[in-house]
């Protein structure tokens, strides 16, 4: 995607929203400040190779440590990890934000960035990273007879799989958020886990979001 036509989305974005958040409007610049060489990928890119995507995408994966950390561990408790995550979710979660399956104003900027032929590369970029590590905490309690139902998708230790992300070592916080976004309507972009969450009580997602953030 050329920088002109994401100066003119931009400038059509401020005609629609007359208060932008000052992180979207940042990622634009920065994302405008690409070379137009970096800005799409080749033929022969090869998805999976972290230093193709680097060399290719360059200054548009570093506005991503913005919030998500540089190191992996995002700056707030409500921004997931994504250092890690599994490659599959990372793409389709892109693709929703730019489809508008997903209701992120930040996320939206940045993933409407990025090319269709980019988003293979960024995903392989930070799915090839290792988990960031953390301070030891306290040893779970047992898992609550809800826990059940993630297994399914998410796998036995919550490692996520081809079908679900990584849930284990989420903070509380983005956990607890995500669920209930999911159960009230916040967030639509998986009606399996809409229907999941909402037979759920808030205590229940609250139990849950507490014990998968220790694992």
């Amino acid at each position: 995607m050329g920088s002109q036509s994401q100066l003119n989305q931009w400038k059509r974005g401020m005609a629609n929203n007359h208060s932008p958040t000052v992180f979207g409007i940042l990622v634009v610049l920065a994302v405008l400040a690409v070379p137009a060489k970096a800005a799409e990928v080749p033929a022969t890119a090869s998805p999976g190779n972290i230093a193709e995507a680097e060399a290719i995408l360059g200054a548009k994966l570093l506005v991503c440590n913005t919030c998500h950390g540089e190191n992996g561990v995002p700056k707030q408790a409500t921004t997931p990890i994504i250092w890690g995550q599994q490659e599959n979710y990372l793409v389709k979660q892109m693709h929703d934000f730019q489809r508008g399956d997903r209701d992120v104003e930040v996320m939206e900027w940045m993933a409407t960035a990025l090319s269709q032929a980019e988003l293979g590369p960024a995903a392989a970029y930070f799915a090839k990273k290792n988990w960031p590590a953390r301070p030891a905490v306290a040893a779970s309690a047992s898992p609550p007879a809800t826990l059940a139902v993630c297994q399914a998708c998410h796998q036995q230790n919550l490692a996520g799989g081809l079908a679900a992300p990584r849930l284990a070592g989420q903070s509380y916080e983005y956990l607890v958020e995500t669920m209930r976004g999911y159960a009230e309507g916040g967030r639509t972009n998986s009606a399996d886990m809409t229907r999941i969450m909402e037979a759920l009580s808030p205590a229940e997602r609250e139990t849950m979001a507490r014990y998968i953030s220790r694992l």
